[in-house]
């Protein structure tokens, strides 16, 4: 966690990682083969996904590269912030997801070729008319394509005033809805669906489908808005955020890869489909389906590869900070998915981590427990230690009886400590209410890293959950084999 500070003094930061020279001359040449293979191999299934996997591994060494090169300038521009969880303080550059934002959207640009050019697309070009092409350009999809980079670009630029201005949280709220704008429009422009399924057990009352109209733009908004502070507001530790946006987006990934037609297909149980040319896996047949999946893995790929370059820095001891730009871009680009491919339901799945991290702060989001400005954990004050305990929130005023009640349910759950006066039974402290408190009050006090590596464990048992839920539990809720 990073608090900025405004000053002239500029402290060294702790050494740089610096990438090793053996990795890079080795993932190179396999990226430059793998962008390659469609003007090698241009009749093979699938030849863009092998460039997206070589952008991704480009974008892997461009963030490991870029980001010792660069952090220098983000130091002398005062982008700075001492880590709050460290007894011997530096100044460490913030804002270093600005870096790994803009690779992540310039290699997203240089691929448009691949997906949209004749030459790459192996299709004959036909003879002009009067100047003009007679052949059926793809404008729907190169719209689409292009509002998510806008979308992108625009969670990027709104991050990053975030982090120079430090905009309070009641004004943070609505950003990534104005970041959504470009992607709504042209959904809307294009006469987007506004139907959704009913589950079975009202389907008495609603029927089959229902139209929300304009009340699904007002939820994709909110979807947008979900997924970006919801890494936002679980933070606090070296690498966390980062480890978040990780595990998601290969989630994602792994998810989409179900829909692909893989050469080899294999069958789970009597209905669950995996690969098949053209059987599209669990598309079951629809190419539609297939397409949007591969899309959503155009976007997850090279994003998967700017967040493992960035957690190289990152992680413990950070030398690094992402600032909330990395927040705003990645839940941009889970949001963005997610939209696009129609399957927000099973994207908000991937998040039940940062879904029991917000319910669980609700009491302090909403007024009725105090709510500090960090509400990290804090370092054990034994100077010997180098564990984290769970911050602690005092009472000024002895809480209400709503207060209460809620603490102790929570207490019992042992998912806060009160401590309560001996004598008068009055509640005077509580540890805050995050998931990462949470833990130190289940397991006890652990160093830094092992409570990220406890989050990501979390974090990989809820994306089993979610595939268990996605592809088990959801029959009972929806039939079909597009859900």
């Amino acid at each position: 966690m990073a608090q900025l500070h405004q000053t002239n003094a500029i402290r060294p930061p702790p050494p740089r990682r610096k990438a090793q020279k053996a990795l890079v001359s080795i993932l190179f040449p396999v990226a430059l083969g793998l962008i390659a293979v469609p003007f090698v191999y241009p009749s093979s299934n699938l030849p863009f996904l092998a460039s997206s996997l070589g952008f991704s591994i480009l974008a892997l060494l461009t963030t490991i590269t870029l980001i010792p090169v660069l952090q220098g300038s983000f130091l002398q521009a005062d982008l700075k912030g001492k880590d709050l969880l460290k007894r011997t303080q530096h100044f460490i550059p913030e804002s270093i997801g600005l870096i790994s934002a803009s690779v992540y959207i310039l290699l997203l640009i240089l691929f448009i070729p691949f997906l949209f050019s004749d030459f790459l697309q192996n299709r004959p070009r036909p003879a002009d008319v009067e100047g003009l092409s007679r052949a059926e350009f793809p404008h729907k999809q190169l719209s689409v394509y292009l509002a998510a980079v806008l979308s992108l670009l625009t969670a990027t630029l709104l991050g990053f005033l975030d982090d120079v201005f430090d905009i309070r949280w009641r004004y943070k709220i609505p950003i990534p809805v104005i970041a959504s704008i470009p992607l709504l429009i042209v959904y809307f422009a294009e006469g987007g669906n506004t139907h959704v399924v009913v589950p079975k057990p009202v389907r008495a009352l609603l029927g089959d489908t229902l139209d929300l109209g304009p009340l699904y733009y007002v939820y994709m908004a909110m979807v947008s808005t979900f997924c970006t502070n919801s890494i936002n507001i679980l933070a606090g530790v070296n690498g966390l955020e980062a480890t978040q946006a990780l595990i998601i987006a290969i989630s994602i990934a792994l998810n989409d890869a179900l829909y692909l037609p893989w050469p080899l297909s294999l069958t789970l149980g009597e209905k669950t489909h995996v690969g098949g040319v053209y059987a599209a896996g669990m598309a079951y047949g629809s190419r539609e389906l297939m397409e949007r999946h591969l899309l959503s893995l155009y976007f997850m790929l090279p994003l998967i590869g700017v967040c493992a370059g960035f957690l190289f820095h990152n992680w413990y001891p950070a030398r690094v900070f992402p600032g909330d730009t990395l927040c705003y871009f990645t839940g941009m680009a889970f949001a963005v998915v997610g939209i696009q491919g129609h399957f927000s339901k099973t994207l908000i799945l991937f998040f039940i981590p940062q879904i029991f991290n917000f319910i669980l702060s609700c009491p302090q989001l909403f007024g009725l427990v105090p709510c500090p400005r960090h509400r990290l954990p804090r370092i054990d004050p034994k100077p010997s230690s180098d564990r984290l305990l769970p911050s602690i929130v005092d009472f000024e005023t002895p809480p209400k009886p709503l207060t209460i009640a809620v603490l102790k349910v929570l207490s019992a759950l042992r998912l806060t400590r009160l401590t309560i006066h001996p004598d008068s039974g009055i509640i005077y402290s509580a540890t805050n209410l995050t998931l990462l408190n949470a833990l130190l009050v289940w397991f006890g006090p652990m160093r830094e890293q092992t409570l990220t590596m406890c989050c990501g464990a979390i974090q990989i048992m809820g994306t089993c959950a979610a595939f268990a839920v996605r592809y088990g539990l959801v029959g009972f809720f929806y039939d079909g084999d597009r859900r």
